[in-house]
């Protein structure tokens, strides 16, 4: 079991970065206009934010991840619990700035050999490894490995990949979460419409991209999903 289910007091809210799918930003501004997103973020409350900017070197993923960080600690909301930042994929990154943790994919570094690493390092026992998984011998495999969490799916259909498609995701979804015993994650194509039938199939919580990103008022989305009960 993972040792977050007694910490998770309620649902689990994951933005995801992607400053590539920033809508009308010329490239030099979009770090800075992300790092915006990001503050708005910490300060609306999400539980975790994920560096997911694959294509950047691990010196410019490293300065990213350090102030988010700084935002994270600076929010209002941080007199609660300040926003978890997680890594994509660069646990050479995560560990070097001690973020909250890491989270693969499947072509990432095994599961074993990540926690190893953090064994190594010494890093605190509050480091977080998630893992990304498609199918449900993926997501058991993860488990009984010793990830904390995973983000499955895409449930629905999203601009880049196909979805499992409706109903079939979230009965994959809900195939998922009955099968392990540590916080799963919807993700793919998540809205503020179909959010709650992701939490109707058993899921922790959700990540996404664009129900954050794009959000014009960021805190609005976050009280409303809030509202939403498993």
């Amino acid at each position: 079991m993972s040792r977050l289910n007694s910490a998770i007091s309620g649902l689990l809210l994951c933005y995801l970065t992607d400053r590539h799918s920033l809508s009308g930003i010329e490239s030099g501004g979009a770090q800075q206009t992300l790092l915006r997103k990001i503050g708005t973020a910490t300060a609306a409350g999400v539980d975790w934010l994920q560096i997911r900017e694959k294509d950047l070197s691990g010196r410019d993923s490293g300065l990213l991840t350090r102030k988010a960080l700084q935002l994270a600690a600076r929010s209002p909301a941080s007199d609660a619990v300040p926003t978890r930042i997680l890594v994509n994929d660069r646990q050479d990154v995560a560990l070097s700035e001690r973020a909250g943790g890491v989270h693969l994919g499947e072509n990432s570094l095994p599961l074993a050999e990540a926690k190893r690493l953090v064994k190594a390092q010494a890093q605190s026992l509050d480091f977080l490894i998630g893992i990304s998984c498609h199918s449900l011998e993926a997501a058991r495999s993860a488990a009984s490995g010793g990830a904390d969490y995973l983000f499955f799916g895409p449930i629905f259909a999203t601009p880049s990949k196909a979805a499992f498609g409706a109903p079939q995701g979230l009965e994959r979804l809900a195939e998922v979460c009955r099968a392990v015993a540590i916080p799963v994650l919807a993700i793919g194509g998540i809205t503020l419409g179909n959010a709650s039938a992701c939490l109707a199939a058993g899921a922790s919580g959700i990540a996404a991209i664009r129900l954050f990103q794009d959000a014009e008022d960021m805190t609005s989305v976050v009280q409303f999903l809030r509202k939403l009960s498993r």
